[in-house]
């Protein structure tokens, strides 16, 4: 792919590329005429009612370097996810706007514990996503847009509750769940703290994927990898702190991040997020560069769309812009995400071919992507 000359055609190269987004929050991304709407049907109060007013006002909230004012952005999408209806609608929307910006593939991961506050059933969350997803799917096929979102549940790190949603995606395995995450704070909550729970799904052979590396430095994420098992680490743009670069251009690497880009274990790096939790100061200086330039495998996500106002064709188009990355840079991480999704290897070799055959006519990149 060669670089396009102008904004637009940017834009537009990015949209059109199938695309596979690997972690991505399900209540970091109603849209916000729905929570509008949801809201005023149950009584819950917003910071506004205007949809782009309060678009805005995710946004600047999440980015404001104040933590009780970022955890605030959820109290209010999470106040309008607690019944059934509400939860299939903004599943379904999530599918819909995913598939408008190109995604052919996404996990979607939220925390059933959190849903809970008028009366459903662990199952009954998770049915109800599930059928969300399904509606979406099918709205955009309609549309002449192939689509699949499957589930990824999460426990809250600083609850106890770990067991219970551990079995309950095991329950569901067969039924659009494919991996077991911790999600909240890194400090003082390690993953230790679950250990039982991530040796269940460890022993029904079920993979897990855990937040490490965000807040939390190398010890967070040698836990996520040595004690929970994980087989990809939520952001882990911290393992930079473990990367050095030598005068003679090669890299040298500490014992953990040896182990990381020895086994190939994905980080699922969220650069505007990134920014707005001050992981990173700006997408020029990101680490997601550095870490890629020196062989780890790296996947470009969006984390939470709605609070940093973003799409994955906007994070990678950051990239192209401002951190001096080509389209092929995109094709590459693109593919990477392909790779290390929770599909079984046959359906990772398709996902693998539907986006390199449009990225790269002909055999070119076929040639330097493995499934």
């Amino acid at each position: 792919m060669t670089q396009p000359a102008q904004t637009g055609d940017l834009d537009a190269a990015l949209v059109a590329l199938p695309k596979v987004l690997l972690h991505d929050h399900l209540d970091g991304g109603p849209r916000p005429t729905t929570i509008v709407e949801l809201a005023a049907g149950i009584g819950h109060e917003l910071p506004t009612t205007d949809p782009q007013e309060l678009g805005r006002w995710f946004v600047d909230a999440a980015g404001s370097g104040s933590l009780p004012r970022y955890l605030e952005t959820f109290v209010h999408t999470l106040a309008v996810m607690q019944t059934a209806d509400g939860l299939r609608r903004v599943a379904r929307e999530a599918v819909l706007d995913l598939a408008a910006d190109g995604v052919v593939y996404a996990e979607e991961r939220y925390a059933p514990e959190q849903h809970q506050q008028r009366g459903l059933t662990l199952q009954q969350v998770v049915d109800a996503v599930r059928e969300g997803f399904a509606e979406g799917e099918a709205q955009a096929r309609a549309a002449g847009r192939e689509i699949r979102v499957v589930q990824v549940l999460s426990a809250m790190r600083q609850a106890d509750r770990a067991g219970e949603i551990a079995q309950l995606a095991l329950a569901n395995r067969d039924a659009g769940v494919v991996a077991f995450d911790i999600a909240g704070p890194e400090d003082g909550f390690p993953p230790s703290r679950h250990a039982s729970a991530f040796r269940t799904v460890r022993d029904a052979s079920f993979p897990a994927t855990v937040h490490a590396g965000e807040d939390g430095g190398l010890e967070s994420m040698a836990e996520a990898l040595h004690v929970a098992g994980a087989v990809r680490l939520g952001h882990g743009v911290r393992i930079a702190d473990d990367v050095h670069a030598a005068p003679d251009g090669s890299w040298r690497l500490g014992v953990l991040a040896h182990w990381v880009r020895d086994r190939r274990v994905p980080l699922e790096v969220c650069p505007s997020s990134n920014l707005q939790t001050g992981a990173a100061a700006s997408i020029a200086d990101h680490p997601v560069t550095t870490l890629r330039r020196a062989g780890f495998e790296v996947t470009v996500n969006t984390d939470n769309r709605l609070q940093s106002g973003t799409s994955l064709s906007r994070e990678l188009g950051l990239l192209v812009r401002e951190a001096g990355w080509s389209l092929d840079d995109v094709v590459d991480v693109t593919v990477t995400a392909a790779r290390h999704t929770f599909l079984h290897d046959d359906e990772r070799r398709a996902l693998v071919e539907r986006i390199v055959r449009p990225a790269a006519p002909g055999t070119a990149h076929a040639g330097r992507h493995r499934a």
